[in-house]
């Protein structure tokens, strides 16, 4: 019997990241493999495009592409971002699914987003350095502008997976969270614990703010100097998801004033250029976009696909990896990462 064929264009992962030697030899077991770039998916023989059944990646397709797979039932994108690179109209036309894995990265950027939030509340990276430069401060001296986050009025902007991992996160804080997500009703988020809040009430009641919300084509630079000026003094600004939903030179401004802290793990540009500003200031903590980057949440994005093809193969709808809906998947923004 013929084995199923996948077209193999994973960048910037590659299969020997996203799946255990075991994964990937039941992978090649079970399917025919056609590993390529994503930019020679389109010039593909037209027999391979025809009878592909799954694209493991998220490749460019044209409508003239996508017209030649006819065979298609799935793009499994293990980039995680949804990307405006396909004729979404025409895929769910279809009924081909668009899956993400992206819901790997939650747990290790939630926990990383917590660090940000303690090190920017006790100062622990900064001890550190002048701990080692023998200007470190003793006692109660070293907590001068030091809080908890226990107790806390914390505001989230955004709940998809990463909210709420980060929300779950800090239940045991007991910290009081308002959340701010135009995409969800008031009765999930009360369902998670949280209070539905609008935007400018997170912003002004929050000594901790996190930032996961996806970029989209609505909201691309939506916090910017005047929402920065609006943030209580002192708090703490923690960015997780991308750089382009913020205004980063107004953010640098308003940390750079010491009205507010900041800790990302995102930029403008990544690389970051050496010469960068943000490089060099004070009360801004830095981290280059590392916080999901784990071994394990990449195998667990082989896991994932390897389960929902199999469910599909048996002519039932995937279950682990996230559907991509038909309303809001044109909307996305987000610029595909350089390196896993």
């Amino acid at each position: 019997m013929t084995k199923p064929l996948v077209i193999c264009a994973p960048a910037p992962r590659s299969l020997d990241l996203i799946f255990t030697p075991e994964r990937l030899a039941a992978l090649r077991a079970r399917y025919e493999m056609v590993e390529t770039t994503d930019d020679q998916v389109a010039g593909l023989p037209a027999d391979v495009l025809g009878q592909a059944r799954y694209i493991l990646g998220q490749p460019p397709l044209s409508e003239a592409t996508l017209a030649q797979m006819t065979s298609l039932r799935a793009v499994l994108n293990v980039e995680s971002n949804l990307i405006d690179n396909m004729p979404y109209e025409e895929v769910f036309r279809r009924g081909i699914h668009v899956l993400t894995t992206g819901a790997v990265f939650a747990q290790p950027v939630a926990e990383i987003g917590l660090g940000f939030a303690l090190n920017l509340a006790r100062g622990i990276s900064p001890a550190d350095r002048a701990f080692r430069e023998g200007r470190e401060a003793w006692g109660l001296e070293g907590n001068a502008r030091a809080r908890l986050l226990a107790g806390s009025d914390v505001g989230i902007v955004g709940f998809g997976d990463l909210g709420r991992a980060l929300n779950r996160l800090l239940s045991g804080f007991r910290c009081k969270v308002k959340v701010f997500d135009p995409w969800l009703p008031p009765s999930i988020l009360r369902d998670h614990g949280v209070t539905p809040a609008p935007l400018d009430e997170v912003l002004t009641g929050s000594d901790f703010l996190f930032v996961v919300a996806a970029v989209t084509s609505e909201n691309a630079g939506f916090l910017g100097a005047e929402a920065f000026a609006t943030m209580r003094p002192g708090a703490a600004f923690i960015l997780l998801s991308r750089a382009e939903v913020v205004d980063f030179d107004a953010l640098m401004d308003a940390v750079r004033s010491g009205h507010i802290k900041a800790a990302s793990d995102v930029y403008p540009q990544e690389p970051l250029p050496l010469d960068h500003p943000v490089r060099s200031l004070d009360g801004f903590l830095l981290s280059a976009h590392r916080a999901g980057a784990l071994d394990v949440a990449f195998t667990q994005m082989g896991d994932m696909v390897l389960e929902d093809m199999a469910l599909m193969d048996r002519d039932l709808p995937p279950m682990r990896c996230k559907r991509a809906e038909r309303e809001t998947a044109r909307r996305m923004r987000s610029k595909p990462v350089e390196k896993s």
